[in-house]
């Protein structure tokens, strides 16, 4: 089982009194670990300095792949030395106002150490995504578009 806890802390003194009267940030944390500030999208009048849930779902998609590319990595042989990710992810909304995720994409860009490392290091993200907890928790694609290069 895993556990967050959340706090708001936007009543600004009249709550919930009009759409416009409230702040939408508030506190995400853990089992005693830092805070991570939260709001909505400012489209939606929140804090741009603030993570929006729609970041926390495509940095959640973006990590648990990491994680799993990286043990696999380590079980395989292939020595990885560095790692990022500039996930992006789409979303619809309907005439309702209703919205939804239809696509996320993560673009790995991974470098290992030696160059007959690289083609088992782009074969392992497919093995990471169908591990991927987050990803098997989705109901629209999670695309990648991995890129491998070797240490300098």
């Amino acid at each position: 089982m895993f556990n967050t806890s959340l706090v708001w802390n936007g009543a600004n003194g009249t709550g919930t009194t009009s759409y416009t009267a409230y702040s939408r940030n508030h506190t995400i944390s853990g089992n005693g670990k830092p805070g991570i500030p939260g709001s909505s999208d400012p489209v939606f009048r929140g804090d741009g300095s603030r993570y929006n849930p729609e970041e926390l779902l495509i940095a959640s998609l973006s990590s648990c792949h990491m994680l799993w590319y990286l043990h696999l990595c380590s079980e395989a042989g292939v020595i990885v030395t560095a790692y990022t990710d500039n996930a992006t992810g789409t979303m619809s909304e309907d005439n309702t106002g209703n919205g939804r995720f239809t696509e996320v994409t993560l673009n790995p860009v991974v470098t290992v150490k030696e160059k007959t490392m690289e083609a088992k290091a782009l074969e392992l993200h497919h093995k990471a995504h169908e591990k991927c907890f987050i990803a098997n928790s989705c109901n629209f694609p999670v695309l990648h578009k991995p890129t491998v290069s070797t240490e300098a």
